[in-house]
């Protein structure tokens, strides 16, 4: 018996021996799965010749004058090339007579891509607002001067077009719709200037709208993406581009793994048009919609709550013609399943101008359908003016009274004309909404005017106050309202009371 021991013993020390090894293999796989795929490199070398830097010239203008001199400062969109430029040139660098500025010419790098070898280029408007020169520089340091072929400010894309001064590498678009969360890829662009660099990470989310645009859709990262990236592309490991990186979240302005692309989906049908018409031609409904939350369903016998709600239509829009009303509920458009309002806007600019689609929607809790030839989205997108104060915030500051989260006022000739409120709009203005209230979240803001509470016209601050104080002596939880923006366009909002 005893003398079976010993022969058990080498059997032990080889399964040790397995163990240990077992344990090792996943110390050191580990940190090399932390890494990425190993195509990641392939990919890089495949395509790198394709990314390039944007580098612009501008000239500030400035007036004499402290306070006009502070009025001269641009406003820029988060991340952009520019920003960090202005923050340092505007604080630090007043000078001349009476503080000044003196007219300056400015450099910014940012990113870009080549997706025709005839020289047309990708990129950011952000990337080359307001310049005076643009150019291309090529991965090998080849500097070429550009030219803007189109933007649309709405997605923040612009094409560029360069004269070729030797063969170059393209890239093609990816679908974008195709993308998993968790799936790797890879950005490639010029981060604080330092030159093309290759940064990798995952899909983190998709379909995100952070409140930047009308057609809000991107797709989120966590890889590094810092200033000067923006324009940049995103990869996925076949080396194809499925979003045009443009903006990150951060408090320092350097990558903390929240970074957004416009998905390849949105962007490829935005450069074809640029390329052929030089401008974009996008479909137009023709109504004003509001979200569905959970007390208009109810109301409206839809469940679940989803689709569109029509809160008003234009006179000589195609949904007029089609017989659509306010207070009908889109729920499918050309096919296509409308679960909130953001996504008939991206879906109904994205359909070609003078199509005929069916629009599917409830209607007093029953479905039609309705036939539309959309037309064209005129585009209003002009240059914001920085606003002139000339009077101290103090002078003719209204009255108001505080209730729901929100600061109330009568309308007065100067509140209209702060708010461009129209002289049609009848009620009570809201002059400012509490961060944390459930007005906020309800998405209520300045300028916003209260018509109706509890279905009763109102004319005074006081008025609601008296409304909403007999609703809490009734035992009511929640009041609606009825809220008119400046060009009177109405919608219902129900807040909490507290």
């Amino acid at each position: 018996m005893t003398g079976a021991i010993p022969a058990l013993r080498p059997r032990r020390r080889s399964l040790l021996a397995a163990l240990c090894l077992g344990v090792a293999s996943a110390l050191i796989s580990a940190p090399a799965l932390a890494r990425g795929p190993d195509g990641i490199a392939d990919v890089a070398e495949k395509v790198i010749d394709a990314v390039v830097n944007i580098s612009t010239t501008q000239t500030v203008e400035a007036k004499n004058g402290g306070s006009e001199g502070r009025r001269a400062i641009p406003q820029l969109p988060p991340g952009s090339p520019f920003e960090e430029f202005f923050d340092d040139f505007f604080k630090n660098r007043r000078g001349g007579k009476g503080g000044g500025l003196q007219p300056h010419k400015t450099n910014s790098l940012g990113s870009g891509f080549i997706v025709d070898t005839a020289g047309v280029v990708v990129t950011n408007n952000h990337v080359i607002a307001d310049s005076d020169e643009i150019h291309v520089i090529l991965n090998d340091g080849t500097k070429v001067k550009a030219e803007i072929v189109g933007v649309d400010k709405k997605t923040d894309l612009a094409v560029l077009k360069f004269k070729p001064p030797h063969p170059l590498t393209a890239v093609k678009f990816g679908d974008s719709d195709k993308l998993r969360l968790g799936e790797w890829v890879i950005a490639i662009g010029n981060p604080f200037s330092l030159g093309g660099t290759v940064t990798a990470g995952i899909v983190s989310a998709r379909n995100r709208d952070i409140n930047n645009g009308p057609y809000d859709s991107y797709i989120q990262t966590d890889a590094a993406i810092n200033r000067g990236n923006s324009g940049g592309p995103l990869f996925n490991l076949d080396g194809e581009v499925v979003g045009v990186n443009t903006l990150i979240i951060s408090p320092s302005g350097g990558s903390i793994g929240i970074g957004f692309a416009v998905p390849s989906k949105t962007v490829a049908g935005i450069v074809d048009q640029l390329r052929q018409f030089g401008e974009l031609r996008r479909g137009w409904l023709g109504v004003r919609i509001q979200q569905v939350t959970d007390e208009i369903a109810d109301s409206l016998n839809i469940k679940p709550a989803r689709g569109a709600l029509v809160a008003g239509v234009e006179d000589k829009g195609p949904a007029k013609s089609a017989g659509i009303e306010p207070g009908d509920v889109v729920i499918v458009f050309d096919g296509k399943d409308i679960k909130e309002p953001r996504d008939l806007s991206r879906i109904v600019a994205d359909t070609a101008v003078g199509k005929t689609v069916n629009v599917v929607l409830i209607r007093k809790g029953k479905e039609e359908t309705r036939k539309v030839t959309l037309a064209r989205l005129e585009d209003n997108d002009k240059a914001t003016p920085v606003s002139v104060k000339t009077r101290s915030e103090d002078d003719d500051k209204p009255v108001t009274q505080k209730t729901l989260g929100l600061d109330l006022a009568a309308l007065s000739k100067d509140l209209r004309a702060r708010y461009k409120i129209k002289d049609s709009v009848k009620g009570v203005v809201v002059t400012d909404v509490e961060a944390d209230s459930d007005a906020a979240g309800k998405q209520l803001s300045a300028g916003d005017v209260i018509v109706e509470v509890a279905q009763e016209a109102v004319s005074s601050a006081s008025d609601i106050r008296k409304r909403v104080d007999q609703l809490k002596k009734d035992g009511e939880k929640s009041v609606l309202l009825k809220v008119s923006n400046g060009a009177g366009e109405v919608r219902s909002v129900r807040l909490i009371l507290k």
